[in-house]
């Protein structure tokens, strides 16, 4: 598990910490929840569901490379 060092407004920490007190949560797992709810998915996540996409559009491999090759592209000349 890793460990992150973030700054917030007082008042925001402290509704932080009183939400947390009063679920009976720990702060840590609230703002984890939090990142999931914004969509927020990990990197294993992202390829299993890259993988799948892959699968059901019938791409090889490199069909799939190349489109996702021009896809960044495009984003990036934009």
């Amino acid at each position: 598990m890793s460990r992150l060092t973030i700054t917030l407004d007082d008042d925001l920490h402290q509704a932080l910490k009183e939400t947390a007190a009063r679920q009976g949560r720990s702060i840590g797992k609230i703002i984890e929840e939090s990142l999931v709810l914004r969509g927020i998915k990990s990197m294993t996540h992202a390829r299993q569901l890259v993988e799948k996409a892959r699968i059901r559009a019938g791409c090889t491999d490199e069909e799939a490379i190349r489109l996702a090759v021009e896809e960044t592209r495009d984003l990036c000349t934009r």
